[in-house]
């Protein structure tokens, strides 16, 4: 299609790559929505998203509402007479006024290749059940909560290696090249858009802390699964002598050992073994409480039977 007026509509870090696809494309950017700032950082100081930053430096007219669902804010909307409202990673729920304000509505750019993974963490949720493949999806907003048609579809392998970081990464350059194709062809994909199917849908809840906790008595796959899911947001943990240890960076192996899982079974120069379910796990970087992340050689030069063979690896602090 020619120019389209678009509104935009996004928070973190992955909406704001597409936000700057679109400031690159011929179509015009007329207005973005971002969630209120929110404290963070040294002091808790309330905190621009990165949507906002980008905004403010283009000097796009910004706006930060509570909720799209007061008659004042889908007045505003109208007032902008907007072709598509593109929503990538907002977090806020667009109610059904919403959807039908601009010319050619709402479309979303999804992180997984619906119907698999709807919900708040596609990424996290395709990792930790040994997705062989994700992708995007740009879909047709509707009322249900990642339900409508979708418009194009572009797969992502997810390799052995990926953590939740890489992944992301891989699946952001695709959602941009996915998103521009999209608004290029959006009435021609409009026409052939289609269905998802309700019978192979699932559902990628939040992740939370406690999803990061490790399980020694699963296989060393699937803990190194729940180590590279958690990478920068939820690391995955487990405690030694009654102290938390976050586990950044592993290596699975299928050599078995008679010690009971989460065992420490063997120590080398470049990190320690653990023994898991029929399998071991290699673990090479780590971060101790209130240190930064460390390889463990690094650790073991000043603390050289932190990891001694025998130990074992716990699921709760000790007791005060």
């Amino acid at each position: 299609m020619g120019n389209l007026r678009i509104c935009f509509a996004g928070t973190p870090d992955f909406a704001a790559a597409h936000l700057l696809a679109l400031l690159d494309s011929s179509h015009q950017v007329i207005g973005v929505y971002t969630q209120p700032d929110r404290p963070g950082g040294r002091g808790n100081k309330l905190q621009p998203s990165p949507v906002k930053q980008i905004a403010e430096q283009t000097s796009i007219p910004l706006f930060q509402p509570q909720t799209l669902k007061t008659p004042d804010q889908q007045k505003l909307l109208a007032e902008l007479e907007a072709d598509v409202f593109v929503i990538v990673a907002y977090g806020l729920i667009l109610p059904k006024p919403i959807l039908t304000i601009p010319k050619f509505g709402c479309i979303n750019v999804h992180a997984s290749l619906l119907p698999r993974w709807r919900g708040a963490a596609p990424i996290e949720r395709s990792i930790l059940a040994g997705d062989k493949k994700s992708g995007v999806t740009i879909m047709k907003m509707d009322e249900g909560l990642d339900t409508g048609p979708m418009l194009h579809q572009q797969p992502v392998p997810i390799a052995n290696s990926d953590t939740r970081k890489t992944l992301e990464n891989n699946l952001c350059l695709a959602g941009k090249r996915a998103l521009l194709y999209t608004l290029d062809n959006l009435e021609t994909l409009f026409a052939g858009a289609t269905r998802q199917d309700e019978k192979a849908s699932t559902y990628a809840e939040k992740l939370q802390k406690t999803d990061a906790l490790i399980n020694w008595s699963c296989p060393a796959e699937r803990v190194n699964r729940t180590i590279r899911a958690g990478i920068g947001r939820f690391p995955a943990y487990t405690f030694l002598d009654g102290d938390r240890l976050r586990i950044i960076e592993a290596i699975p192996k299928t050599k078995k050992f008679d010690q009971s899982p989460g065992s420490i079974v063997e120590l080398r120069k470049e990190g320690f073994v653990v023994s898991c379910l029929n399998s071991s796990l290699h673990v090479k970087v780590v971060q101790l409480p209130g240190k930064n992340i460390a390889n463990v050689h690094q650790i073991l030069n000043a603390r050289p039977l932190l990891f001694a063979p025998g130990k074992s690896f716990g699921n709760c602090e000790a007791e005060s």
